[in-house]
């Protein structure tokens, strides 16, 4: 499967690559059959299972519910569109429930990953912080349901404001998150980043070496000097030193 995916990302359909994507797709079906449930959602789903929480894998919705509904409600305010802004009152209930789930398991996350003193603080303010969105979420899914004077002008001033910070506090909470992950490592599995990179260090090394066998006129630098030709040349003018100290009295 994860060779089918790839052949479809990187373009492999074009040009008579229709077959062979078809092809792998069909071996990959037809591999499932032999295997155990659990083997079969293994290479189905790899990078779930490799997960060890599962908390990356919903921290993704909140984020795109809520922020599709602070943008499609602030439009449809400003252009009167009611059908716009009851569109946008269930992608904030989805986020609600999105959020729930995230927070419940980002806490059991931060009770299994490993981290240092470093990075503990941070994970406590992006804690508190998806505590917030997560209150923050129920309390305007709650007035959205009781139109609780949205209506009015103030009233749905107030809202749209506290939707605004709900995004801006979903903003760092996300952040937070990718400084964990991207800067610190946390949930990332060192030996595999190891592995990847002794395996580039290794295909860069067998390239340059193939390099220079091909090439025996380079020295350490990459230049071509002209190997023989240029020892040729330096021996052909110590020889013509020779004959003029030779012939010094006859010039």
């Amino acid at each position: 499967m994860t060779n089918f995916l790839s052949f479809q990302v990187h373009g492999g359909g074009i040009g008579g690559g229709v077959a062979a994507n078809l092809t792998s797709l069909l071996e990959f079906l037809e591999g499932l059959s032999g295997k155990t449930p659990p083997e079969m959602f293994s290479a189905i789903l790899p990078g779930i299972t490799g997960m060890d929480n599962i908390h990356p894998l919903f921290v993704h919705y909140p984020i795109a519910f809520f922020t599709a509904f602070f943008l499609l409600d602030v439009i449809g305010s400003l252009a009167k569109k009611a059908q716009w802004r009851y569109v946008a009152s269930w992608l904030l209930y989805l986020g609600t429930v999105a959020a729930v789930f995230t927070v419940v398991a980002g806490l059991f996350a931060a009770d299994s990953v490993e981290h240092g003193e470093d990075v503990h603080d941070i994970m406590e303010r992006h804690e508190h912080i998806g505590i917030a969105v997560l209150s923050f979420s129920l309390f305007l899914s709650a007035w959205r349901m009781k139109k609780w004077g949205l209506h009015s002008l103030g009233a749905n001033m107030v809202f749209l404001c506290l939707a605004g910070f709900l995004c801006l506090l979903l903003s760092l909470g996300a952040d937070l998150g990718g400084l964990m992950v991207y800067q610190y490592g946390v949930s990332v599995k060192p030996a595999s980043i190891s592995a990847a990179i002794s395996a580039t260090n290794s295909v860069g090394a067998a390239v340059q070496h193939k390099h220079k066998q091909d090439n025996p006129d380079m020295n350490k630098d990459g230049h071509n000097h002209g190997g023989h030709d240029h020892s040729g040349h330096k021996h052909g003018s110590q020889s013509h030193s020779h004959n003029h100290v030779g012939h010094n009295h006859s010039h």
